[in-house]
């Protein structure tokens, strides 16, 4: 089983080799140096089927550049590119496992050559009970990837004896038993993003019903209930982007009621949204062509999201097409 039997598990929070919060941060490569932004390595391993898959999506999703399945031998290679690239590889994880023979043979030593070389990497092992393991490989009727021709517990106890002494140098030891999924992202969120990593942020997109829904959309919005200034020479040339066509359509009756209401909604949902994970929410407002009131209501109601503390900005699908 690779590390993708980590979707169905749950898992116990029990982080025992977790540096204390009082340490703060360890030093990462450009920090006391000067020669530019840290990089930040963080290094996952763990048993197969303990959930290292979903702490490397959760990894991804707060912003770490994540290569999966990769091989000791090129541990500090790596490490090497993305300090030297920063940018986006600030933040890289590396997921390795015993899929690799070269790994398998000396991760702990791969470890202490990364340090050696100037890096200060975060180890998080993740790991669970036996009995689970076999649970989970059970259910998706996979092999241990060292079970051989043994029994599937032959195959976890020569992994945990290849793994013992990286184990051991983790600083960050996590037992999904017992967590779920969800459970097992906000751990890995906690411990690694920071707070504007995991706010919400909104796009509210404005189009036209005649060009068809926006599949990503999570809201619909209908504006064609407001008078459409297309019906109105002066305005028909210029867009919801412009000044009289805004005006226009933010005048109209129950117009800045429509966009309180949903503004009030959004900023009402969002903290539920954070804390099941969603980083990205778009909310779609309509009109006939995409072209007048859907475009003016998206921009203000962005605006008004920022105003409330929302990260919101206005996208336009439509405009121009016609």
């Amino acid at each position: 089983m690779g590390a993708h039997v980590s979707v169905d598990t749950p898992a116990r929070r029990s982080t025992p080799g977790e540096p204390d919060e009082q340490q703060g941060e360890p030093r990462t490569i450009g920090e006391e140096s000067g020669e530019g932004p840290a990089t930040n390595l963080v290094v996952v391993t763990g048993v197969s089927g303990g959930g290292r898959s979903t702490v490397a999506r959760a990894l991804e999703n707060v912003g770490y550049y994540v290569v999966d399945n990769l091989p000791q031998a090129l541990l500090v290679q790596l490490a090497e590119l993305a300090a030297k690239a920063g940018g986006a590889a600030r933040h890289t994880a590396m997921v390795l496992d015993v899929r690799s023979r070269v790994f398998s043979t000396d991760l702990a030593g791969a470890i202490r050559d990364l340090r050696e070389k100037g890096f200060s990497p975060r180890v998080v092992f993740v790991d669970a009970d036996d009995e689970v393991l076999i649970r989970r490989f059970e259910s998706v009727r996979r092999s241990h990837p060292l079970q051989g021709d043994g029994r599937l517990s032959d195959g976890i106890a020569a992994e945990r004896s290849l793994l013992a002494e990286a184990r051991e140098q983790a600083d960050v030891l996590i037992d999904t038993s017992h967590l779920n999924v969800n459970q097992l992202r906000a751990r890995v969120e906690e411990l690694f993003a920071s707070p504007e990593a995991l706010r919400l942020r909104v796009t509210v997109l404005s189009f036209g019903f005649k060009y068809g829904l926006p599949p990503d959309a999570d809201f619909v919005l209908d504006a064609r209930f407001l008078p459409n200034p297309y019906w109105v020479p002066e305005l028909r040339e210029s867009t919801g982007r412009d000044e009289g066509v805004s005006r226009y359509v933010l005048g109209q009756r129950g117009a800045n009621t429509f966009v309180e209401t949903y503004a009030r909604l959004v900023t009402a949902t969002a903290p539920g949204f954070e804390r099941e994970g969603k980083r990205y929410l778009t909310v779609a407002v309509g009109c006939t062509g995409g072209k007048h009131r859907s475009v003016a209501i998206a921009e203000e109601l962005a605006k008004r999201l920022r105003e409330l503390r929302v990260v919101a900005h206005a996208q336009h699908r439509d405009l121009g097409r016609e």
